[in-house]
């Protein structure tokens, strides 16, 4: 039975799901979801690109990052966290820039995050001297470096739809041919609202218990957290639910556990819950403004020094990870950290 004609059983005898669920169906079915079975990332023929897939020296930049924010802690004996670290690349380039780095490979117990078993045997490829637990709350404490590059965009969402009569939330039901398809709960009691008619409000269930499990572990021990993605500084009012196959938008509802779903993260949303729980919080800043102030623009011309053939690659790699028309803008960098700490670097 396929994800589909299972997802269809469900709801006949149960009703319909909301996009919360059906998202986290599709993505960590343990038999058919997405991350489950057939992730694609990286490559001409995989769904999506991310950043350190894109260029080298994005993960050199956040290795030399986490270096210098090691050295804020006072250079003990830490965790280096990655969180959802996709197919190992961001870390194995991290690593490769801080060899260098006096003590600090020795400091380091190196900690991937990730629930997917494909992705883990990638990973332990690319960066086989880690340990890997399936939630950060697995991860021993102590000292932390963590480090989250399109990882909360994957958390489920409920999404709220302002009609002319409240707010109805967005379904996942069955059409009069028993087909998959969006629709509305009847109106939901809720505060008056200058909300437009049509606006869209999402909420990522999973979002809270995250940054509480950060919160506590940021204040049992110095730690720092960055955390880059797309999302919005402030909530818009539109569906930003997108599934992508192929690098090609699609249907969300049309395969499910075929196309990886995400959705844009509420990036006031963390700061605030990282605030209320007495965390430093610094940003969200563009990513294309993080990077530079790193020195991407030095690092790419060491590397166009080294191997002048490349010019013109690394002009492209650096246009797409910092120009407002690519990942420049529309992706954001915050970090969290424990209290009293210097400002990181970057902001």
């Amino acid at each position: 039975m396929s994800l589909s004609e299972k997802l269809i059983e469900h709801i006949r005898d149960n009703g319909p799901l909301t996009v919360a669920e059906y998202m986290g169906a599709c993505l960590y079915d343990p038999d058919d979801g997405y991350y489950a079975t057939r992730p694609g990332i990286g490559g001409a023929s995989a769904d999506f690109l991310t950043a350190p897939e894109a260029s080298q020296m994005f993960g050199e930049l956040i290795g030399l990052w986490c270096a210098h924010e090691w050295d804020a802690l006072g250079k003990p004996a830490f965790n280096w966290i990655e969180l959802g670290p996709g197919r190992g690349v961001l870390m194995e380039d991290a690593i490769r820039a801080t060899k260098r780095i006096e003590g600090m490979h020795e400091a380091a117990t190196l900690v991937l995050v990730e629930t997917s078993a494909p992705l883990r045997d990638e990973q332990a490829e690319r960066v086989p001297d880690a340990e890997w637990e399936s939630r950060i709350e697995e991860v021993s404490p102590g000292p932390c470096i963590i480090v989250a590059n399109e990882f909360f965009d994957c958390l489920p969402i409920r999404q709220f739809v302002r009609g002319e009569d409240g707010w109805h939330e967005k379904l996942v039901g069955l059409d009069e041919a028993e087909h998959l398809t969006f629709g509305l709960s009847a109106a939901i009691p809720a505060p008056d609202s200058e909300d437009e008619i049509g606006t869209v409000r999402e909420i990522a269930p999973g979002l809270d218990s995250i940054i509480y499990d950060i919160e506590r572990r940021l204040h049992d021990a110095p730690g720092r957290v960055l955390i880059i993605d797309y999302g919005y500084a402030k909530p818009e009012g539109a569906d930003t639910l997108q599934a992508l196959k192929r690098h090609q938008k699609v249907d969300p509802i049309e395969t499910p556990g075929e196309a990886d779903l995400t959705a844009h993260v509420d990036f006031a949303r963390i700061a605030q819950l990282a605030s209320d729980a007495n965390l430093q919080v610094h940003g969200p800043i563009t990513q294309g403004a993080f990077l530079r102030a790193l020195g991407i623009e030095f690092r790419a011309e060491a590397l166009t020094r080294a191997n002048p053939s490349h010019a013109e690659r690394l002009k492209r790699e650096i246009h797409r990870l910092t120009h407002a028309d690519e990942m420049g803008a529309l992706f954001k960098v915050i970090c969290l950290s424990s209290p009293n700490l210097p400002p990181p670097a970057g902001f």
